[in-house]
Formats: structure tokens, sequence, C-alpha cells
């Protein structure tokens, strides 16, 4: 029974409004991850350059931009199976047998107890990730910067 116990007390200690809010907090902390490495790739390419014919140009400006993604759906499920069975059994054999003057009494007596228990658990969490397009806003300083233009965006 201890078994079937430390489970339903493991998955009924962690209400699902826990597990719900600690899974979005995870996909926020590893969406700025996946923005903070989009940026440092940006600046990579700002800094990257190649020569040709002559000039120093930076990949940024030959057109090469970071990829960018976003997590578009997550979900969480949990499943758990019980079964606890217990059976009892008692048997009882006696043999009487009578010869001259002679009594014989065979018994034979059983007694047995089973119990039997399964429990198991299982959870998963899955999310789906895309890949987008740089911000417009990005690509339009980027236009303005190639053409020599100014910064500012409208």
């Amino acid at each position: 029974m201890a078994t079937i116990e430390t489970i339903t007390n493991t998955l009924t200690s962690s209400p699902l409004s826990s597990l719900i809010e600690n899974m979005g907090i995870s996909i926020a902390k590893a969406q700025a991850a996946l923005d903070s490495n989009s940026i440092d790739m940006l600046k990579s390419l700002a800094s990257s350059t190649v020569e040709i014919g002559g000039d120093e140009i930076s990949l940024l400006n030959l057109g090469f931009v970071p990829s960018f993604y976003a997590f578009t759906e997550a979900s969480f499920d949990a499943k758990m199976d019980f079964s606890l069975a217990e059976s009892t059994s008692f048997n009882l054999d006696a043999v009487v047998s009578v010869e001259t003057q002679v009594v014989s009494t065979t018994v034979n007596v059983g007694f047995a107890r089973k119990f039997d228990q399964s429990a198991s658990a299982s959870s998963s969490i899955a999310a789906r990730m895309v890949s987008l397009p740089p911000p417009e806003n990005l690509v339009t300083l980027l236009k303005n910067l190639s053409a020599g233009g100014s910064t500012t965006t409208t």
C-alpha cells in the first residue's frame, strides 16, 4: 500500500494551478533566453564583415538576420493508474479411517491471504516552437542603415 499512498500524495500535493503556473514561468524564461540569443546573433552579424570588391561589408548589411522563435502552444498531461486486489482463501481437508481398534485422522488445514497492488503515474510536457520573421521595426532600421539613411523608424 505504501507505493499507492506515495504516488497519490505526490500528485495531490502539487495542485494543478501550481503545475500550470510553473510551466508558464518556464516557458517565459525560455522565451526570454531565445530572444536574448537572437539579439546576441544580431550583434554578431553586425560586427562580422566580409570584403567584397575592396569594401568591408557587415553580414547584417548584406541582409543576414538572426532567427527569432516563439512558443505557440504548450500542454501538460498527467495520468495515474491504480490497481489493488486482496484475496483470502481457507482450505480444510480431513480424512478419517477406522481399522480394528485403531482410529486415525489426517487433517490438512491451509490458510492463505494474498495482497496485490500496482500503481503507476506518468506526466508529460510538450511545447511547440516556430520560427518567426524578424521584427518589422528591425527590418526597416536595417534597410535604412544599409541605404545610408537614419536609424529612426516610423
